[in-house]
């Protein structure tokens, strides 16, 4: 039987269960969490894998690579690699997968996924789904950065 967690659970418990599906040179991460999202990085903090709870009236979660530099040509250069990737990374990932500009300067490369109850199912699910995002995003971004 699954067993049942809330948002707050659920955040605080994904960032092992990525850690240990992801290759080992990926698995250096730091984490921050809140209550409704669980942000993972290596260098700087506000470039970072994220996963957002965007509540139950939504019905969704998102999964996503999220550049929140203060910085905002930081923000729109990396999004211009990540476009010159997107072919690659739909057909990796998921036709879902989309990179955009977002608030405040901010941009990302993202799916949305449906919500369901935060549970040991779901987060077997989301923590596989964000590994595998890692481990094809992670090599893209590292050549995007050295442009």
């Amino acid at each position: 039987m699954a067993s049942r967690m809330t948002s707050s659970q659920f955040m605080l418990a994904l960032p092992a269960a990525v850690r240990e599906r992801v290759p080992p040179p990926l698995q250096k991460f730091k984490s921050a969490t809140r209550g409704w999202l669980c942000q993972l990085y290596y260098r700087d903090p506000r470039l970072h894998y994220e996963v957002w709870n965007m509540g139950e009236r939504r019905g969704l979660l998102e999964i996503g690579l999220h550049f929140e530099s203060k910085d905002r040509e930081v923000n729109e250069a990396l999004l211009r690699g990540f476009f010159m990737h997107m072919i690659e990374v739909k057909v990796s990932l998921g036709a879902g997968w989309e990179a955009e500009c977002w608030d405040k300067g901010w941009t990302k490369v993202y799916e949305t996924v449906p919500y369901e109850p935060f549970g040991s199912v779901l987060l077997e699910k989301v923590a596989q789904r964000l590994a595998r995002a890692m481990t094809i995003l992670t090599p893209i971004w590292e050549d995007v950065w050295k442009r």
